[in-house]
């Protein structure tokens, strides 16, 4: 079995409230449980609500007229400095449209969906390149409390008016934050590290309550890995997730545990295509073989994510031509063994 997490699923908020989890962190909750999102969007609010100082709004969150009137009943057009962006998903950066003309603050990001990907009707690469259901036809929920992203999931319409990259510093009245940028989840992902509180905003990244769906191929489980080691060496002592709640205990103990989960993933995968298994469909039946049949379209994404880096890697062939497909057959790879 895969290395086990200490998930924490105990989340108190409150929805369309403000909330203070620090002197310089405030937390409002959009109204949009889902498989994916567990509770909500944690919008958060970076800055001193208390001395009229200008202030940072992080992952707007989704279009839902309550989440957006309550934002703007909080906060003055003259308290908002800027309005940061953690990744382009629906459930994090739509809001930024109506919000950006009322505060007339300006919005920061990486870039646009995909940093540069085509839309997959622009001829992106197919999830199921077979013709079956593919992403849109599986369910949500996986058993490790993820889901599948499908490509109505992504903010096309985004585009921020500052592109951030990493190590640059976004600075306000007492606040500073440093960007972090996490490929893995989608490759225009971004941490945000509150400098003065050692406290990193960690979006889709990690999270205390799931795992972090990773679906080819603007997901990428080679970048993810990366992504987590590079949080490794750095000085945080509590994360703020988008969703869920904070993690505060041994937070480098706490993603190691994710890095051990993956790595645990792909030993089963090369155990599975040692006994013979070719597919994707054949290791699913195997790897989750306790779990809802239902939820197996979904774990499926999860396995393409893994033999994806175990291509890259060099550890696993490909025999089609498009090894990021549910549909293709794959082989452990021969290494050559010089004399």
């Amino acid at each position: 079995m895969p290395q086990a997490i200490k998930f924490q699923r105990e989340h108190e908020f409150k929805y369309a409230k403000l909330e203070r989890l620090s002197p310089l962190v405030h937390r409002v909750t959009a109204r949009n449980p889902s498989p994916f999102t567990f509770h909500g969007t944690g919008t958060y609010i970076v800055g001193n609500l208390t001395d009229g100082g200008k202030v940072a709004v992080i992952d707007p969150g989704p279009l839902l007229d309550e989440h957006v009137d309550v934002l703007k009943r909080l906060l003055e057009p003259e308290n908002v400095s800027h309005i940061l962006v953690t990744h382009t998903h629906t459930d994090h950066s739509p809001a930024c449209r109506p919000l950006k003309d009322y505060w007339g603050a300006k919005t920061f990001g990486y870039g646009p969906h995909g940093s540069g990907r085509t839309r997959p009707e622009e001829g992106a690469m197919e999830t199921d390149c077979a013709g079956g259901s593919g992403a849109d036809g599986l369910p949500r929920s996986s058993e490790e409390g993820g889901s599948a992203e499908k490509e109505d999931e992504a903010d096309w319409d985004f585009v921020p008016d500052c592109r951030l990259r990493d190590g640059d510093l976004v600075r306000g009245d007492g606040w500073t934050l440093e960007c972090i940028h996490t490929p893995g989840h989608i490759s225009n992902h971004l941490c945000f590290s509150l400098k003065e509180e050692k406290a990193l905003f960690s979006g889709d990244h990690v999270m205390g309550w799931s795992t972090t769906v990773i679906v080819p191929p603007d997901g990428d489980l080679a970048d993810y890995m990366e992504s987590l080691e590079k949080l490794l060496g750095r000085d945080e002592n509590i994360y703020y997730p988008t969703h869920g709640p904070p993690i505060k205990e041994d937070v480098r103990g706490f993603v190691r545990s994710i890095m051990d989960h993956r790595l645990e993933r792909e030993r089963q995968v090369l155990e599975c295509l040692g006994q013979g298994c070719s597919t994707i469909d054949e290791m699913v039946s195997i790897m989750y073989k306790h779990v809802d049949k239902a939820l197996h379209g979904a774990a499926a994404l999860s396995v393409l994510a893994t033999i994806t880096r175990l291509v890259r890697t060099g550890r696993v062939k490909c025999r089609d031509e498009d090894e990021s497909c549910l549909k293709a057959k794959y082989e452990v790879a021969l290494l050559s063994v010089e004399h």
